[in-house]
């Protein structure tokens, strides 16, 4: 059975439910009310009788009580104090003499069965001037009454009709409403099961099925982003691998040629050497990258220095930039401790050193450390050529290069900042990048200082 279905069932029965026990109670309430109003009315006629015989108790106005309500819908029987009937409107039968009992209380209803018996009927003792006392009996027959609430049932049956054909376009009207959004979402979710990812939902709503639908299609556009990324990636990886497995084969035939002199031979080796340490690099940072994926790859935190610690990077990597002619400065503006791993940090800064290496001809690189607050802030600062505004939130995308043409004189493969970007992460850091065409790159590293 469909959610629809099992929806509109749910709805029609609890509305059924609730319509009929609402017009149970009203049909016994307004049936109530008229029998009420019936006795009420035949206790105030007989009263009204009761209160003349109290002031003139002659044969006249007896006869005149009979008269009167001979032309009515109702009968009077008028009895002595032991019960015998002196005037009566009505011949005297068995049911009737159930009903005309002595009376010794005051006014009361002495029938008001009207479903089981021929009358209802009501009684009002009086006690005249002239020292005669009795009752006056007011009776009407059920026969009317029964018809007119005949004629109410008809009328409650038409109306229950009315209802339920109301009820019934309404439900299908709602349930067709309310489910018409998650049917889209089904369509929507089987699309997406098929590899569909460019689904879009058209609902609008703030509730719960307007969040299901905007989940659902967040969920679609990252799915649909992360087949992009990947069919990228992949391409990527093809290229990456294939220019350097090019440069191998092809020298490596030429290698093996005569008539080479060993000077021709051994530049061709060197490239082969150059070419195969770049599809390992590629390869270990592929791996690295697969183990931050899964988080298998481990962080061993210690309290460092951060000072000492970078003053040991920049001795280590002076050399590498004062053969390049770059003047590499380390400024300790003031220093901090900070939890580390000390082996994945020190990928992290030969990272952004290596870029600012490959980027810059000439000019400055700069180390630089300071503290705000109880914040340690790491900044690598490069004379370079800078990055455009608009591709600087991609830079940390993997095999994301800002120079597309994949030279060999600057190599890279563009996974060192994404590696860079994962373990900064890792360490709960936060990286900031500024950057001006023709003026340089700033690469910043906030860390917590160390409690």
């Amino acid at each position: 059975m469909k959610f629809s279905t099992k929806l509109g069932l749910w709805f029609f029965f609890c509305i059924l439910i609730i319509e009929t026990g609402s017009m149970l109670f009203l049909h016994q309430n307004v049936v109530q009310s008229l029998v009420d109003n019936e006795l009420k009315s035949l206790l105030a006629r007989g009263d009204s009788h009761r209160d003349v015989l109290e002031e003139s108790f002659t044969d006249n106005t007896l006869q005149h009580i009979v008269l009167m309500e001979s032309k009515t819908d109702t009968e009077v029987v008028i009895t002595d104090q032991s019960g015998n009937v002196i005037e009566s409107s009505v011949a005297i039968n068995d049911e009737i003499n159930s009903i005309i009992l002595p009376i010794t209380n005051g006014d009361l209803i002495v029938e008001a069965d009207w479903e089981l018996q021929s009358y209802i009927a009501t009684a009002s003792p009086f006690s005249s001037n002239s020292g005669e006392n009795g009752t006056v009996f007011m009776l009407k027959s059920t026969n009317q009454m029964k018809g007119l609430i005949t004629n109410l049932n008809h009328h409650f049956g038409i109306a229950v009709i009315i209802i339920l054909f109301f009820l019934v376009i309404t439900n299908l009207i709602l349930v067709k409403l309310l489910t018409k959004p998650l049917v889209s979402m089904k369509e929507a979710t089987k699309r997406i099961n098929e590899g569909d990812f460019t689904v879009t939902l058209p609902v609008k709503s703030r509730d719960e099925i307007g969040e299901l639908a905007n989940s659902i299609q967040t969920l679609a556009s990252n799915l649909n982003y992360l087949q992009q990324e990947r069919k990228d990636f992949l391409a990527s990886i093809s290229h990456e691998l294939r220019t350097p497995l090019t440069y191998i084969r092809g020298y490596a035939d030429i290698g093996q040629k005569h008539n080479l002199t060993d000077t021709q031979r051994n530049e061709y080796l060197k490239i082969i050497h150059e070419e195969s340490i770049r599809v390992s690099t590629l390869l270990e940072d592929l791996f690295e990258l697969a183990n931050m994926d899964q988080n298998s790859f481990s962080i061993v935190k210690e309290e460092i220095q951060l000072g000492d610690f970078l003053q040991t990077i920049f001795e280590k990597t002076y050399p590498v930039f004062s053969n390049s002619g770059i003047d590499l400065k380390f400024n300790c503006k003031q220093n901090c401790y900070v939890n580390i791993d000390p082996l994945r940090f020190e990928q992290v800064i030969q990272n952004i050193l290596d870029n600012a290496l490959k980027y810059s001809d000439k000019g400055t690189t700069t180390i630089e450390l300071s503290k705000k607050d109880n914040t340690c802030i790491l900044s690598i600062s490069d004379e370079g050529k800078g990055i455009p505004d608009d591709q600087i939130p991609y830079i940390f995308d993997r095999l994301y290069r800002v120079e597309k043409s994949r030279s060999r004189l600057t190599g890279g493969v563009g996974l060192g900042l994404s590696i860079v970007k994962e373990i900064v992460d890792a360490h709960d850091g936060e990286l900031k990048v500024n950057s001006e065409i023709g003026v340089g790159t700033t690469v910043s590293i906030l860390l917590k200082e160390a409690k």
